[in-house]
C-alpha cells in the first residue's frame, strides 16, 4: 500500500441542488436536496411504529423519524468516508462525499491502477457498514425498550442490509468493483472486469425490479405500492449505472488500442527565427505533417500550432518568425513515443494542447502527435 500523499486538494464548486455541511477525511461533505425527500419518507413510514412503541407523542413521532434518518445517513457517511480514506492512502485525490436519495457517492479523481487498489477502495465500504451494523446489533441487547431501542434496531438492520446489498457483484455497487478487481486480476484487462461487473449490475437491476412480484410467492406477503415504486427507482439507478459502466468499458477498450507511435506525424525541425512562409514551404517539400522549432544546437523548443498557421494570412507569413505560432515545449508537451491507451488519454487531459512532441527512449525527436489524430483513432476504433 502506498503512503504517497496526493497534491493539495482543489475545492470543487458545489453542484446545483446540493450544499456543503463540512468535511470528513479531507473531503467536502455535500447533501443533495433529494435527501429531504427520503428523510420525510422515513419519518412517515416510521410514525406508526413509533406510536406503537411510545404512544401519545403526537406530531413528535415524525421528529423521531427525521432523527432516525439523520442517524442512518451518518452511518452512510461513515461508509463513504472509508472509501475516501483508503483512496487517499492509495494516492488519489478525493473531491467530495455526497449524500443523496439513494445513499451516497464518493468523488475520487482517476481510476485504480491495479486490481489491488480497486479491491481495497471498494470493499472497505461494505465492511464498514457491516461493522456498524454488528456494533448496533450488540448494543440492541443492552438498550432499554422504547424509541431509543427502535432507533438502534433500525440502525443495525439498515447497516447490515446496506453492507450485504453493496456486496452484490454488479456495478455501480461496491460489490461490482470487487468483481471487476477479480476479473481484472484473472484476465489482466480492467475493461473486461468493468464489462463483467456492468452485466452483473444489469442482472441485479432486473432482480430488484422483479422482487415485489416474487415476495408474495416466497414470503407470503403482498407488496405495497411503495414497495413497487422504490424497487423501480432502485432498479433504474442500477440499470443506468451498469449501462454507463459497460459503455465506458467499450470506450476504454478502443482507447487501449491507441498507440502514439502509430499516430506520429513526420516532423520537420527548423530554426525558431525562420520566416513562417519558408518553414511551411520546407514542410510541404519534405512531406512533413508537423513542424518543430529548434535552437542553433538542434534542441527542440516548440511545436508549431497547425491552427495558428492556418489563421495567419499568407501575405504576412514571410514577415513573421515561425516561433510566433509555436507553443513552447513545457514538460507536459513532451511524451514518450511508447505511450499508449489510457496513459495517453490521461496525459492529454492533464496538459491540454493540440500538438505534442513525441520523443524516443534517448530523448530524440520521433515526431509530433496531434490531438485531433487521437480523437479520429478512437472514433474509428469503434
Amino acid at each position: 500500500m502506498s503512503d504517497q500523499e496526493p497534491a493539495p486538494r482543489r475545492r470543487q464548486p458545489v453542484p446545483p441542488g446540493s450544499f456543503r455541511i463540512g468535511s470528513v477525511a479531507g473531503s467536502d461533505v455535500l447533501v443533495s436536496s433529494s435527501w429531504f425527500l427520503i428523510a420525510g419518507l422515513i419519518a412517515i413510514l416510521m410514525a406508526p411504529r413509533v406510536e406503537e412503541i411510545q404512544p401519545g407523542l403526537g406530531g413528535w413521532k415524525y421528529v423521531v423519524g427525521v432523527i432516525f434518518a439523520i442517524v442512518l445517513y451518518l452511518a452512510v457517511l461513515l461508509h463513504e468516508a472509508s472509501h475516501a480514506i483508503v483512496a487517499r492512502r492509495q494516492g488519489f485525490e478525493v473531491h467530495s462525499i455526497t449524500l443523496h436519495f439513494l445513499g451516497g457517492v464518493t468523488a475520487i479523481e482517476g481510476e485504480a491502477r491495479t486490481p489491488r487498489e480497486e479491491f481495497l477502495i471498494a470493499v472497505v465500504g461494505p465492511l464498514t457498514s457491516l461493522a456498524v451494523g454488528a456494533a448496533a446489533l450488540a448494543l440492541w441487547f443492552v438498550t432499554p425498550d422504547g424509541v431509543l431501542r427502535l432507533t438502534v434496531e433500525g440502525l443495525a438492520g439498515a447497516n447490515i442490509l446496506i453492507g450485504l446489498l453493496n456486496l452484490v457483484p454488479g456495478l455501480p455497487l461496491d460489490g461490482g468493483r470487487v468483481l471487476k478487481a477479480a476479473v481484472w486480476r484473472i484476465t489482466g484487462r480492467s475493461t473486461t472486469g468493468t464489462a463483467a461487473a456492468g452485466w452483473g449490475g444489469r442482472v441485479a437491476a432486473v432482480a430488484v425490479l422483479a422482487w415485489p412480484f416474487l415476495q408474495a410467492a416466497m414470503l407470503g406477503t403482498q407488496p405495497t405500492i411503495i414497495d413497487v415504486i422504490l424497487s423501480a427507482i432502485i432498479a433504474a439507478f442500477l440499470w443506468s449505472g451498469a449501462s454507463d459502466a459497460i459503455a465506458n468499458a467499450r470506450i476504454r477498450g478502443r482507447v487501449a488500442a491507441i498507440h502514439a507511435r502509430d499516430l506520429a506525424r513526420r516532423t520537420l525541425a527548423v530554426p525558431d527565427d525562420l520566416p513562417l512562409a519558408e518553414a511551411v514551404r520546407r514542410a510541404q517539400e519534405a512531406g512533413a505533417g508537423s513542424i518543430v522549432t529548434v535552437t542553433s544546437d538542434g534542441r527542440p523548443i516548440g511545436v508549431v500550432n497547425e491552427a495558428a498557421v492556418h489563421a495567419t494570412p499568407r501575405d504576412r507569413q514571410p514577415w513573421v518568425a515561425v516561433s510566433t505560432v509555436a507553443r513552447t515545449l513545457a514538460p507536459g508537451l513532451r511524451l514518450p513515443v511508447a505511450i499508449t491507451g489510457s496513459e495517453l488519454v490521461e496525459a492529454i487531459r492533464r496538459t491540454p494542447a493540440s500538438e505534442y512532441l513525441l520523443v524516443d527512449e534517448h530523448g530524440g525527436v520521433f515526431g509530433v502527435l496531434a490531438t485531433s489524430d487521437v480523437e479520429k483513432a478512437v472514433r474509428s476504433a469503434g
